[in-house]
């Protein structure tokens, strides 16, 4: 006869419910069942002081070790007793192994890769900052706590206009962004939260629902369906958890209600998708922990276009509202339990198979090498972030894109890695080609043909087309492709011989296949629209500039042709920026300064200009430094600049380097006030005249490369006119 111990943190059954339904179906189904605490283990003579019910009452006994153990306490209370448990493990099995929080499981799906698609984008919230810009790109989130149980402690939150609407249970109230602020700070003071975007099913009523996934391992060790049911929420509230006042109904009547000759199909798709998601966590478990898990609920929504969402995956979930369904909960756990305790051996040849086969699995790791005269630094960065949201990603530091960088990243790179996002910098012809010979990327980016290093190739930026081209030649001949159409230079791109696929970007050209549209600037960043995956979406960068947007654009291609979803994609460009790439300084008296000082190129100059010119509300000043290696090129090149400051309507305009004030002269001959322009080659001049015509409300833009230590005239600004 198998013995069955239920483990529990608790010292008396009679505080939990379930302890009589496990005893009386032991008892049918021919075991020996007794309750116990960590307290009552006895390790010397192999004994537990526990409980066994007889005859309507709970009555002490001692008991041998069982031959397997039911765990059904709380992890978190359990803790102080670890040791006991740790050790009650290496002697007795165990049917119930914790799978984690709400967080872990995510990252383990996440990980696991099969089921990724369906979670929610989420992310920890660190701090205010990062919430504000997670609602400016979703307007609707979820800000639950990470170890939340019951529906308890969930926030919807919605920004509309400049106000907040912030709803608990059925309770709604307005807040300024200064009140959330100061909410949110008093709340992740108590505990971690996450941030999710709100992805809401709705009955034809306009109740909210979703379903419950019940699912265990039955007497066999097969995972088997013990219910599925929908949890519908009370009008005006938008947690349908039971707990929270929601209820539950039939499954096969609610479908057919809302979904009418479809019912059949949905619910066949719910009972796949509950087993495959059970098998699948399993074989994590196995492969990491080296266990079994025996139960899970899993709570998922379906959004209007009946796409499956997983909400969150319990592995101690509550017993369904209805004795017979709890029955059959409690059955398939007695049955369970004693065929742990006679199946050992059995399973660990499994774990030791699943572990195998994990090994064996073969892929090719993804590649992303990027190129390109501008935006490497933020497309790698863009794509990095989107891909990690469901991987683990290399990505090259900042500006590490020479030979020898990559040579450092080949020998950092592990099979752990599930891709890699690097950089391929390149001054002269056969520097490229030597990257791919280190790394041979599978997915290239080339983002642009522009002037930088322009005069290395006698001016001509055909020689820079040819020189780019050598990704295309050094990559995997059937990989992919992904080129700007709006860039007039890319259409010297060697593209001919190759033999993957090629996939361009662009806002201007309509027949891209990723494009952007309706451009909007904002005070935190740039948002956009396009059409993807088949449904016309709006996505939001945090940094400015039309020419960023391209960048996204990249990373977006990259991750949509990964299969990456969209709410992912929407998640990842909330990006970590690059430092000193259009970065804002608030200063006194309301003036801004826009702080672009890594690289300078003429393209660059321009495009840091549209952003002044697009978010200045009063008067316009751009500082503008030397532009390197245009060779002879620069005299044209600044003549355009100056032009491009008068057409613009900058009003004061401040040139720094050797010959700079060829742009100034320029501006000049186009019509631009004479004494609006200032020249200086004396930084510590330069900064004196600021001191002088700097007034309220300015908004001024630093531009250089870094080799010209334009950041030092940002430092002074910030000194100069700190808060």
């Amino acid at each position: 006869m198998t013995i069955i111990g239920m483990l529990h943190h608790r010292k008396d059954p009679r505080t939990v419910i379930k302890s009589y339904a496990y005893a009386a179906v032991a008892k049918a189904e021919g075991a020996t069942f007794f309750y116990f605490s960590p307290g009552e283990v006895n390790f010397v003579n192999r004994s537990i002081r526990g409980q066994v019910y007889e005859n309507g009452n709970w009555v002490e006994r001692v008991m041998p070790f069982p031959d397997v153990i039911y765990n059904a306490g709380s992890p978190e209370k359990l803790a102080k007793s670890k040791t006991v448990l740790a050790k009650l493990k290496s002697e007795i099995p165990f049917t119930t192994h914790s799978i984690g929080n709400k967080w872990s499981v995510a990252n383990r799906l996440k990980e696991g890769k099969e089921f990724a698609n369906y979670l929610i984008p989420s992310e920890i919230v660190k701090d205010v900052d990062q919430l504000l810009k997670f609602m400016t790109a979703f307007q609707r989130i979820v800000f639950k706590p990470v170890d939340g149980r019951k529906g308890k402690g969930i926030y919807f939150i919605e920004k509309k206009d400049h106000r907040y609407a912030v709803t608990f249970n059925t309770t709604m109230q307005w807040y300024s962004e200064q009140q959330l602020a100061k909410f949110i700070e008093t709340k992740l003071k108590t505990e971690p939260f996450i941030l999710q975007p709100y992805i809401q099913s709705v009955t034809k009523s306009g109740q909210v629902f979703d379903f419950r996934l019940h699912v265990q391992k039955n007497g066999e060790g097969e995972w088997v369906i013990t219910t599925i049911y929908p949890r519908v929420a009370p009008h005006g509230s938008i947690i349908a958890n039971i707990n929270n006042g929601g209820y539950t109904n039939y499954l096969d009547p609610f479908l057919e209600q809302e979904f009418g000759t479809d019912a059949f199909n949905i619910r066949k798709t719910l009972e796949f998708f509950s087993l495959s998601l059970a098998r699948h966590l399993d074989e994590l478990q196995m492969v990491q922990f080296g266990e079994m898990i025996d139960e899970i609920g899993v709570d998922i929504g379906m959004d209007e276009n009946r796409k499956l969402w997983i909400y969150e995956v319990n592995w101690r979930p509550g017993c369904p509202p209805a004795f017979y369904l709890e029955l059959d909960v409690v059955i398939n756990g007695i049955r369970y339990a004693m065929y742990v305790a006679k199946n050992q051996r059995k399973m660990k040849e499994q774990i030791r198979e699943v572990k195998r086969r994990n090994l064996n699995k073969e892929g090719v790791m993804p590649v992303i090498g990027i190129t390109g005269s501008a935006g490497k630094t933020t497309t790698k960065a863009f794509v990095a972030s989107i891909l990690s949201k469901k991987w683990n990603v290399f990505e090259s530091k900042d500006y590490w894109n020479t030979t020898e960088h990559t040579k450092q990243h080949a020998a950092l790179l592990t099979p752990s890695h599930d891709a890699a996002v690097l950089e391929y910098g390149m001054a002269y012809p056969g520097v490229i080609t030597e990257h791919c010979s280190i790394i041979q990327p599978t997915i290239s980016i080339v983002t642009n043909i522009g002037h930088a290093h322009i005069g290395n190739f006698n001016g001509d930026p055909r020689g820079i087309a040819k020189a780019k081209s050598e990704i295309i030649h050094g990559m995997d001949q059937h990989g992919i492709l992904i080129v700007n159409a709006d860039d007039k230079n890319s259409r010297f791109l060697e593209t001919q011989k190759f033999k993957g696929k090629i996939y361009i970007v662009g806002i201007h050209t309509e027949k891209a296949h990723y494009r952007a549209f309706d451009l909007q600037y904002s005070e935190q960043g740039m948002s956009f629209k396009m059409n993807l995956q088949g449904q016309k979406m709006e996505f939001f960068i945090p940094i400015l500039g039309e020419h960023h947007v391209y960048n996204a654009l990249n990373a977006i291609a990259v991750a949509d042709l990964l299969g990456f979803t969209a709410l992912e994609i929407k998640l990842g460009l909330l990006f970590r920026k690059p430092p000193r790439r259009l970065t804002l300084y608030d200063l006194k008296d309301g003036i801004t300064v826009i702080d672009d000082t890594v690289h300078s190129h003429p393209e660059g100059v321009k495009a840091a200009l549209d952003v002044l010119d697009n978010i200045a509300k009063h008067r316009k000043v751009a500082i503008i430094g030397q532009m390197r290696e245009l060779g002879d090129l620069r005299e044209a090149e600044y003549e355009k600049v100056g032009q491009y400051v008068k057409k613009l309507g900058i009003d004061l305009f401040i040139t720094y380097g050797f010959r700079t004030e060829e742009m100034g002269a320029a501006a000049k001959k186009a019509g631009f006030p004479a004494q609006n322009i200032h020249h200086f080659t004396d930084r510590e001049k330069l900064h004196d005249l600021l001191k002088k015509l700097v007034r309220k409300n300015d908004t001024i833009l630093v531009k250089g490369a870094s080799k010209t230590n334009m950041f030092d005239t940002v430092k002074f600004l910030d000194q100069q006119f700190k808060q």
